[in-house]
């Protein structure tokens, strides 16, 4: 009897063309004004900016000459502090044509958080709005730094924040100790712009130019660390994947401190010559459809909570949203149904779907635009030109196609290290240069990855493992579910059973019976949650990805359980 062929290894290389782009993002930015110059670069309706590419560099190239005319020195970090607006963008620029490292502060934080991110990576600089919503930044600065009350700008000396010298505020209102964003670039004289054309020829791709804080579900936030050569490339490879063009014009309503924003977004318009534009300071779904509209934008990008929170609003069905073509849903699984609602209502018949984290740039695999809805809507594609992927188990060996383990990735996309944390890039980065993600995962046999969930989301209910992607998946189909999430709760019999939590679509009622009722003999028993909750929203980051591990806990309480001790 022959024997069994041998499984086929879960693992994949992408393609080696179009190849890497061997250029600093600053290098980029005159490429493409020289091309695309008298094209729009970016559009801010709320600000009335609207800059062609010419425009863009000039005044990049005018603000980081004033940086320099500060004292900042190249490899020197510099905070941005700020929601989606035009001066983000030109930090973004200004940083990587002189050199400096711009670390991207989460809007969401507070004293703690804020002071832990700049003394992390010693921040010189910190270029800050003076609010968002409910958030006085100013305040929170002033409380970690009351110095800046009878300091001149640049002359700060903080014992809480001691590597801190210089905050630049924007918005015209003058604060103490605090210069004034639009009197940066005023600072600068021939010599600073000499300077900085001398900077240009020295920098590498390889060199950092950007930290991001990943947001960890427990211990303190670890700086990804990238390079030129990192998030250049992957907004390069991301917008090929959707076919961009400098005919393009994409709609980014997701905060550019995060990489969807400010790699796939703006870094994917500089590398193809298109149009950013930016709808609002934070998410508003209102503000989407009037700008898709207005602008006439070709793509949209977004988190599933954004599309649904669109796909509901009042205005929708009013709203022509003929102009769009393509975009990308990331940032979190994505509920099938939403998919198909968005390819279909919303006019976006190339929509694709992009995974990947922080550490990889981020994107590491993506549908493509001609992939057969079925594959788009229930996959995460398939792996970027340039990159490994790879499934393996808790041992580290490849399992084989259509088994569950943990998903990596190699190649340029991957994060130079975790600021100046070398045992925790260890942990992440194995000695081969695998990134290991977290994230469970199988590939198909044409390469496909579908991700079934977060090692430590896994439920583990009397020895059988549950995923809850899948749970949600099949109770979005339910025409009374808007939304859906499940965790694991304690359970003193199995150890944990499922907890699912509802957001009911507007006008209906359900019971916990009901939707109990709806999953028997169509899942698993082990699979049918044990609880069923009803809530108005889930706890959220700023980028919209859900805090499971918020949710259970809150659970956990709402249902009066104990925790389990665990050898």
């Amino acid at each position: 009897m022959p024997a069994a062929p041998t499984p086929e290894p879960a693992y994949a290389r992408g393609a080696t063309t179009p190849a890497l782009l061997e250029l600093t993002i600053g290098q980029a930015l005159a490429h493409t004004a020289q091309r695309f110059g008298e094209r729009e670069a970016l559009v801010v309706p709320h600000q009335g900016v609207r800059w062609t590419w010419s425009e863009l560099l000039q005044r990049t190239d005018a603000l980081a000459a004033g940086l320099l005319a500060l004292g900042l020195q190249p490899g020197e970090r510099v905070g941005i502090w700020a929601p989606n607006c035009a001066e983000w963008t030109l930090m973004q620029f200004a940083t990587a044509r002189a050199g400096l490292i711009l670390v991207n502060i989460n809007p969401a934080y507070r004293a703690s958080e804020l002071a832990y991110a700049l003394n992390k990576v010693a921040c010189t600089a910190l270029v800050m709005a003076p609010a968002l919503k409910t958030s006085n930044y100013i305040d929170i600065l002033r409380s970690l730094a009351p110095e800046l009350d009878s300091s001149a700008p640049g002359e700060l000396v903080a014992g809480q924040l001691p590597h801190l010298r210089w905050a630049v505020r924007l918005g015209d209102e003058h604060t103490p100790g605090m210069l004034n964003f639009h009197d940066v670039p005023a600072r600068a004289g021939p010599e600073h712009a000499s300077q900085l054309a001398g900077i240009g020829p020295t920098l590498l791709p390889t060199d950092p130019i950007n930290i991001q804080f990943t947001s960890g579900t427990t211990g303190f936030p670890k700086g990804a660390t990238l390079t030129h050569r990192n998030i250049l490339n992957n907004g390069y490879f991301v917008g090929e994947a959707i076919r961009l063009t400098p005919e393009d014009r994409l709609c980014i309503p997701v905060p550019l401190y995060h990489c969807f924003g400010m790699v796939m977004g703006n870094l994917a318009c500089l590398a193809h010559g298109c149009t950013m534009v930016y709808p609002s300071e934070a998410f508003d779904p209102a503000a989407v459809l009037q700008t898709v509209q207005a602008e006439r934008c070709t793509s949209l990008y977004g988190v599933p909570t954004m599309f649904i929170a669109v796909l509901d609003h009042p205005q929708f069905a009013a709203t022509d949203l003929g102009s769009l073509r393509t975009g990308i849903m990331a940032g979190s699984p994505c509920p099938i149904e939403v998919m198909k609602r968005v390819a279909t209502t919303m006019n976006m018949r190339e929509v694709t779907i992009a995974y990947g984290m922080t550490e990889t740039s981020p994107v590491s695999t993506q549908s493509a635009v001609d992939d057969p809805l079925e594959r788009r809507v229930s996959t995460v594609g398939r792996v970027q030109p340039h990159l490994e992927v790879q499934i393996v188990d808790t041992d580290g060996q490849c399992v084989a196609r259509g088994v569950v383990g943990e998903l990596c990735t190699r190649g340029y996309s991957v994060m130079k290290s975790y600021w100046g944390d070398p045992e925790k890039t260890a942990e992440a980065i194995d000695l081969a240069g695998w990134m290991h993600t977290g994230d469970l995962a199988t590939m198909d046999d044409e390469g496909y990855v579908n991700i079934v969930g977060r090692l430590k989301d896994m439920v583990i209910r009397g020895g059988e493992n549950v995923y809850p992607r899948e749970i949600e998946e099949f109770y979005y189909r339910h025409p009374k579910v808007q939304d859906v999430q499940v965790v694991g709760v304690p359970d003193v019999r199995y150890g944990e059973v499922l907890c699912a939590c509802v957001v009911l679509k507007p006008g209906q009622s359900a019971t916990p019976e009901e939707l109990q009722a709806f999953a028997q003999g169509q899942i698993a028993h082990y699979k049918v949650p044990r609880y069923i909750e009803f809530v108005d929203a889930f706890p959220m980051t700023i980028t919209g990805k859900i805090q499971k591990f918020v949710l259970r806990k809150a659970m956990v309480e709402k249902l009066g359980l104990q925790e389990i001790a665990t050898a």
